[in-house]
Parts: structure tokens; C-alpha cells; sequence
């Protein structure tokens, strides 16, 4: 099947772009790297929505120009219109908003969170000579990187746009290896505190849907390996994750005893009767709440001992009534 050569254009030099933006950003040694992954960003993201507006409009290009009045023989503006030109007279493109803004027109829905993302790359990348201290907020603006990548991934395969992934990878390189320095002495300005509050409003106001404004980054560095990791499963067509000891313990916490200790501490009418053993046993069977360590895995008849997360009061606390808390 033929596709329109300005379509795919555009595609190409989207994807170019973003590429381009995640190599600069993941260079050892560049001191603008936030800012100029928000300008390779937005571009790519103005490119990916063109791109598509303009297979909407069947690849009339005037949807993708800034349009004014004819000016009639006698000075007056006409109901006609042509493309505005720029100082090189080439016709003047609209900009990301106005593209969004049509898209949605045409009736292609556009996630909040994915109209929040990208408000916040274009504000980064126009407010990028504020920012004399952006090591102060490397973390919060790779978080943002890290959604404006997934979210760029996940647009084009829901609008089944004709970018083959398979041959690219879009990863950033982990903070930790970008900039192990501990900024101690940077002092904030106040541009920043405001780019950041906006993000965070952004943040704040997010949909639950696959788009995202922001990505959470924690990192940690152990001697253990990945030899010594144990795989386990959710459910048999999920997503195979790998758990080490320690992140057992973070992640169920709790024996028996310290749970049967806390209730007692959390709820005015705790009682270990038929109630409490028939909520175990569910509970025992979901993985996200339970993890039944076995002194010799290889061995049916071992000895077990169960560890619980704390999200257990969540369903603890459809049974018991919580005390009050003293004022």
C-alpha cells in the first residue's frame, strides 16, 4: 500500500527526534541534558501529531498551515484564506496545541494525562533559561522523561501508526549512572520552584489510564546479584519479575505475630476466632498479600512460614472496627 511521503516524513522525523533526544540525554558527560531532551521531545511529539491530523484530513496539507484572510482589490479581507508565510515564504505550520486541539475536533479522544505530559516538556523547554541549577531537580525531570517516553511508545501503537518499535529501543540511562554527585549545596530558584509546583498540579490531577505524566525513579544499589534473585509470578500470562531477599522483606514485612500484635494495637474488637482464620486463609492464597517462604523449596512436606504486606488492612479492615484516633 502507497503512504503519502509527507506522512511519513513526518513519522521518520518523529521518530528520529525522540531517538536523538533519549542518545543526548543518555551521553556521560552533557550538562543540558533536561533541557534539551524537552526541545528534541516536543518536537517529536508536534511531528507524531501532525502526522496524524494530516491522515485524518486524507493529507490536505492547508490543516497543517496557519491560515489568514485574502486581502480583496479594494483592502478588505475575503471569507478565503491561505497559508500564512514565514520570512523565507514557506507556509507557517501550526503549532502542538492547535494540533491537539484539531485532532480532538475530528474525534480522536487525547488522555489528559498525555496533554499534561507533554505541557510540561514545553514548559521545561520554554522556561529553559531559567533553570541555572537543573542537577537540583535531575530526578523529577528524568520522572517526567521517563512518562514522555512510555507515553510516546503506547500513542503509537493505539493509534496503529506505522512505526515499526521492534527496531528501536527507547530506554534513559538510570540516574544513578548519569550522576552519582550529591548536589549539597544547590540552592533553588525560584523559577524552578514554580516549574515544579506546575508539574506537580499536573501530577496531581492525573486520570487513571495508560498515560502518564510522570514516571516514580527509585534506585538501589546491592551486593547481591541477580544469581541469587527468586522469580515468581502473579498469574500465568503476566509479566515475570524477579524479587531478591531483601526485596521479600521490604515487601512482606510482617510474621504472624507482628501482624496479630498490630491488630490488637489497630482495632477496638480484634479477636483471633473463626472471623479472623477464615480471612487468613483467602488472604494466604493472594500473592500480592502473602509470601509463604519454604525452609527447602525442593521438599513437599517443608517447613513453611508466611510473610504479609501491609496492604493485608486494607482487607483487615472490612472485619474489625479501626479505634479512633486520640485528638
Amino acid at each position: 500500500m502507497k503512504v503519502n511521503k509527507t506522512y511519513r516524513s513526518l513519522l521518520d522525523k518523529s521518530i528520529n527526534s525522540m531517538l536523538s533526544a533519549i542518545e543526548i540525554y543518555n551521553k556521560p558527560n552533557f550538562t543540558y541534558r533536561e533541557e534539551t531532551f524537552a526541545i528534541l521531545a516536543v518536537n517529536s511529539w508536534e511531528l507524531i501529531l501532525k502526522a496524524h491530523l494530516l491522515k485524518m484530513c486524507k493529507y490536505k496539507m492547508n490543516n497543517l498551515y496557519i491560515l489568514e484572510p485574502t486581502i480583496k482589490g479594494n483592502g478588505q479581507k475575503s471569507i478565503r484564506t491561505k497559508p500564512k508565510l514565514n520570512r523565507a515564504n514557506n507556509p507557517m505550520t501550526i503549532g502542538i496545541f492547535d494540533a491537539i486541539k484539531k485532532i480532538e475536533e475530528r474525534g480522536t479522544a487525547i488522555s489528559v494525562n498525555l496533554k499534561n505530559s507533554i505541557e510540561s516538556l514545553v514548559e521545561l523547554r520554554d522556561n529553559a533559561i531559567h533553570f541555572h541549577n537543573e542537577k537540583e531537580i535531575s530526578t523529577e525531570l528524568q520522572e517526567l522523561g521517563f512518562g514522555c517516553i512510555k507515553n510516546y511508545m503506547n500513542l503509537i501503537k493505539n493509534w496503529n501508526l506505522e512505526i515499526d518499535l521492534s527496531n528501536y529501543n527507547f530506554y534513559l540511562m538510570p540516574l544513578a549512572y548519569v550522576d552519582s554527585k550529591i548536589e549539597a549545596s544547590s540552592i533553588t530558584t525560584e523559577e524552578v520552584k514554580k516549574y515544579i509546583n506546575f508539574v506537580k498540579n499536573k501530577v496531581n490531577n492525573s486520570l487513571d489510564d495508560e498515560y502518564t505524566v510522570a514516571i516514580s525513579i527509585d534506585i538501589h544499589f546491592k551486593k547481591s546479584n541477580s544469581f541469587e534473585s527468586i522469580a515468581m509470578r502473579y498469574a500465568e500470562d503476566g509479566i515475570q519479575i524477579k524479587l531478591s531477599e531483601e526485596d521479600i522483606k521490604n515487601r512482606f514485612p510482617m510474621t504472624t505475630k507482628n501482624l496479630t500484635d498490630s491488630a490488637k494495637s489497630r482495632y477496638d474488637n480484634f479477636k483471633q476466632g473463626v472471623d479472623f482464620n477464615k480471612a487468613m486463609k483467602l488472604i494466604k492464597t493472594n500473592k500480592k498479600l502473602c509470601y509463604i517462604r519454604q525452609l527447602d523449596p525442593d521438599n513437599i512436606k517443608t517447613i513453611t512460614k508466611p510473610f504479609y504486606s501491609t496492604n493485608i488492612w486494607k482487607e483487615l479492615d472490612k472485619i474489625y472496627n479501626k479505634k479512633a484516633k486520640a485528638i
